[in-house]
Parts: structure tokens; C-alpha cells; sequence
């Protein structure tokens, strides 16, 4: 099973960034996907959800900004991050089928 994402970088706020989780290993059209992030010095928080249907299902903090969505084709799942604030700075995990990815940094700043 293998995770993999990219797509960060260093933005200023207001911008946007769109991070990419590709996957294999796995029958990805059939499990829910998440993507978590990390800022400095705290714990690891849950951001978005995406099920199998797919339904979708976003942290409070981030409704409104972010979008995630899935491609079962490419066995990809995706996060657009709008409207970014420098609290959205932070490494962005993918997680799927009891796996986790390697992470992205992403970081808001002007």
C-alpha cells in the first residue's frame, strides 16, 4: 500500500493550493479517504472526508475553503485549499485504508 502526496508549498494568504494523494495497493473506489494536518508544536487534526459514495465532510475550520474530492480512475484523492489563512500552515497528511503518506508542507505566509 502506498500514499503519496504532493502539491505544497509556501503561499500567501488569500491564495490557494491544491494538494494531490496518489495511491495503490489497495481497491481505492471502496474506501473513505481523509486528509489530516500538522501544525508545528501541535497535534494531528482531521481536515476533510471523502466516503466511497462519496459524501464529503470537513473540520469546521476549513468549511467554505477547502473541497475534497476523488478520482476512482487515477485512484487520486485531491484537496483544493481557497481563501488560505497562515493558521492553515502545516504538513497535510493523506490517509486511506489504514495507511498514512509521507506528508506535504504547506505553508501560509506572506
Amino acid at each position: 500500500v502506498q500514499l503519496v502526496e504532493s502539491g505544497g508549498g509556501l503561499v500567501q494568504p488569500g491564495g490557494s493550493l491544491r494538494l494531490s494523494c496518489v495511491t495503490s495497493g489497495f481497491a481505492f473506489a471502496s474506501y473513505d479517504m481523509r486528509w489530516y494536518r500538522q501544525a508545528p508544536g501541535k497535534e494531528r487534526e482531521l481536515v476533510a472526508t471523502i466516503g466511497w459514495r462519496p459524501t464529503t465532510d470537513y473540520a469546521d475550520s476549513v468549511k467554505g475553503r477547502f473541497t475534497i474530492s476523488r478520482d476512482n480512475v487515477l485512484s487520486t484523492v485531491y484537496l483544493q485549499m481557497d481563501k488560505l489563512k497562515p493558521e492553515d500552515t502545516g504538513v497535510y497528511y493523506c490517509y486511506g485504508f489504514s495507511a498514512w503518506g509521507q506528508g506535504t508542507q504547506v505553508v501560509v505566509s506572506s
